[in-house]
């Protein structure tokens, strides 16, 4: 978007032309599962605009970043190395003026674990299916809520039982 002043000083005029860069935001969010309790990793954050709300792994990826790049960035820094076994993309929302992305994946993980939590969250709570952690990040209630979202993950999970019966 370019933006065109005009000024008057006395009997000279200035034109000029502003270059407003339109900022888009790309995040990424991790929803952790684990095979062995079939439960899910959700951490407390500690501060912030979303202080003293359940939420996932993730944050903002940098400039350079991918998705992928950015999430994988955040889950060392958030809750310490992890191996992780799969990795779906679950959504992708785009806010109503396109510039705010948050990339939310399922990851899938053998075991639970203890995370190693940086000063971003003070708390953490692994939990089965539907019996989600409150007060839940706005957002990340409304993915959890979302019909095709729960068809996907119901979808993965059976197939993920056909996979370890066989």
């Amino acid at each position: 978007m370019t933006a065109n002043i005009q000024t008057v000083h006395g009997d000279w005029h200035t034109k000029i032309s502003i270059s407003m860069k339109t900022t888009k935001i790309n995040c990424s969010g991790a929803i952790v599962y684990s095979l062995n309790t079939k439960r899910f990793l959700f951490l407390h954050r500690a501060r912030g605009r979303s202080g003293n709300l359940w939420g996932l792994v993730g944050g903002t990826n940098e400039d350079f970043e991918t998705p992928w790049e950015g999430l994988t960035r955040e889950i060392f820094e958030e809750i310490g190395e992890i191996s992780i076994k799969k990795t779906m993309p679950l959504e992708t929302f785009v806010s109503n003026d396109s510039r705010f992305h948050f990339h939310t994946y399922l990851c899938v993980i053998n075991e639970e674990f203890i995370p190693v939590l940086n000063e971003e969250h003070n708390g953490y709570a692994w939990v089965e299916f539907g019996n989600w952690p409150k007060p839940l990040h706005h957002g990340l209630k409304n993915t959890l809520q979302n019909k095709i979202n729960l068809n996907k993950l119901e979808t993965v999970f059976k197939v993920i039982d056909l996979i370890e019966v066989d």
